[in-house]
């Protein structure tokens, strides 16, 4: 992701209201996408937890945007200081930015990037929930966010697209966030599976999702605002490269989609929409940081590497035995993994940049550059992600007790339950005659 359009010295930039518009577009697109990731996993779960997996994301949307106005935009976005963050005073608060002063050399303001970014960054942590479904305190996980995307989250995104940043001037590619968000997600699921566990009943009871129509809804948001997403990254479409990265998207989409379906036939001998669904959400990690660096045949590739790659590690959590609830780290951290290094392989050096990969005769100079932003990123989010789980687990436990786990989440934590079962099947209702006003009870059949 450019920190702005690069133009020549001579050129005078000026706002464009077409670029503008897209981007608020584009913004409001992966904002949906929160929402839509709620949906995803909320159908995954069992039923007794639904409402708490909805909240895991949501929570994300009201504490990020407060930190991000705060201080977070400035973090991430400000003047470089040692390649490892950034700072601007007159971005703390938002309130030293004029209503039309440009983002760089770029031709939209600086509210509307701050809006684009700040949407990336409620999304990453939500990604990290559907690790932990079914067992986490709520008020932990709200702590744990914000310290995640203050210590971790808001520096990742410097050294990935911050103008000084270390992986920036590096040039490693992640047009969308392969690194800064997939891999940086996936990365801290784990280490705080290390600290939290299983879930009681592990490998021994069925845990299967409660509401595939859900799950297919989210799958659905999801892509339709992966398009933001990706085309909206390259913050404008005067040369057609925003263009690219929405044909790359929905190409590599459908081709993950396939490749696992087809793994899946394979393998266990069946199409499942889940399957479909966790496809195509492995193809839409896959493509974000290769979005402007491919062309829609790379795109195909990288799509299909990853849906059967993908594929294949969700089943890892049962021969290692960690409890990734939802499959966060054989989606977003294998198929970030996939797609940053399928960069140095499948980078046709005529899009984003004239960077090419192994196969465009590039040789292995930017394969080794996304390897070392894959492995960096990845050690990083992992150490330091453990480091605050145990902290907060030392301070105030991270875990439900026992037996809120057993009953369910959401009426201990919510006082409330997704769906209601009581009246299913018959009741009474209660109506007022027409004529006297006396109350009257009906018989409801069933």
């Amino acid at each position: 992701m450019p920190p702005g359009i690069l133009t020549l010295a001579a050129d005078k930039v000026t706002l464009s209201p077409a670029n503008t518009g897209f981007m608020l577009i584009c913004s409001a697109l992966v904002m949906i996408m929160t929402p839509g990731l709620a949906f995803f996993y909320g159908g995954m779960v069992r039923v007794k937890s639904v409402l708490n997996m909805l909240m895991m994301s949501f929570i994300s949307l009201g504490i990020v945007t407060i930190l991000w106005v705060l201080y977070g935009f400035g973090l991430a976005f400000g003047t470089d200081k040692g390649g490892f963050i950034g700072w601007n005073g007159s971005f703390a608060g938002l309130s030293g930015i004029g209503l039309t002063e440009l983002w760089g050399t770029s031709t939209i303001p600086v509210y509307v990037f701050a809006v684009f970014q700040l949407m990336f960054a409620v999304i990453t942590p939500a990604l990290i929930s559907g690790a932990l479904a079914d067992r986490v305190k709520f008020t932990a996980w709200a702590l744990f966010i914000a310290l995640w995307v203050t210590i971790v989250y808001f520096p990742v995104a410097h050294w990935v697209w911050g103008e000084g940043g270390w992986l920036f001037e590096l040039k490693v590619i992640d047009f969308a966030g392969g690194t800064a968000v997939h891999i940086n997600a996936g990365a801290a699921a784990l280490g705080v599976l290390l600290v939290v566990g299983k879930r009681i009943g592990f490998k021994k009871d069925p845990m299967r999702p409660h509401s595939l129509p859900l799950v297919m809804l989210g799958a659905g948001l999801l892509w339709f605002g992966w398009f933001g997403f990706n085309a909206g990254s390259w913050l404008g479409n005067d040369d057609g490269i925003g263009a690219v990265a929405f044909v790359n998207t929905q190409v590599a989409t459908a081709a993950a989609m396939l490749g696992w379906l087809a793994y899946e036939k394979l393998r266990h001998g069946s199409f499942t929409t889940l399957g479909a669904a966790s496809g195509a959400v492995a193809g839409l990690v896959a493509i974000t940081p290769a979005c402007g660096a491919v062309s829609p045949l790379g795109a195909i590739a990288v799509g299909a590497i990853a849906g059967v790659l993908c594929g294949m590690a969700v089943n890892l959590k049962y021969k290692f035995g960690y409890d990734d609830s939802l499959d966060v780290i054989g989606v977003h951290l294998v198929g970030g993994v996939v797609g940053s290094l399928l960069i140095g392989l499948f980078a046709t050096g005529g899009v984003q940049s004239k960077a090419k990969g192994l196969f465009y005769g590039g040789g292995f100079e930017q394969l080794g550059r996304q390897a070392v932003g894959v492995v960096c990123v990845l050690l990083y989010s992992l150490v330091v992600s453990y480091v605050l789980a145990k902290a907060i687990d030392l301070v105030m436990g991270f875990r439900v007790g026992e037996d809120e786990e057993v009953a369910g989440i959401d009426q201990a934590a919510h006082a409330e339950t997704a769906y209601d079962f009581a009246g299913a099947g018959g009741g009474t209702v209660g109506r007022r005659g027409p004529a006297l006003g006396e109350a009257q009870t009906k018989k409801v059949e069933a």
